[in-house]
């Protein structure tokens, strides 16, 4: 069985001392780099879901944004 399923493989560009600290660290845990970066990714994802939150809902309180009452969308999707 291919353990390379529901991957994708890309090439990135480090700053030699995010490059440094990424092998470290990896040789140090015994993980490989590609594992890391990929928690580290997960990790910064999970922080701007949150910083995404937290900006939509200033709109709404601010009224910068309208909500739509869930029977109006039920409404016009005919449930």
């Amino acid at each position: 069985m291919n353990k390379y399923v529901n991957v994708t493989k890309i090439s990135i560009t480090l700053n030699n001392a995010v490059a440094d600290e990424l092998n470290v660290i990896a040789k140090e845990l015994n993980e490989k780099k590609s594992h890391l970066v990929e928690k580290a990714l997960m990790y910064y994802f999970d922080a701007l879901d949150e910083s995404l939150a937290d900006k939509r809902l200033k709109a709404l309180e601010q009224g910068e944004v309208k909500t739509i009452p869930a029977e109006e969308v039920w409404k016009e999707l005919g449930l």
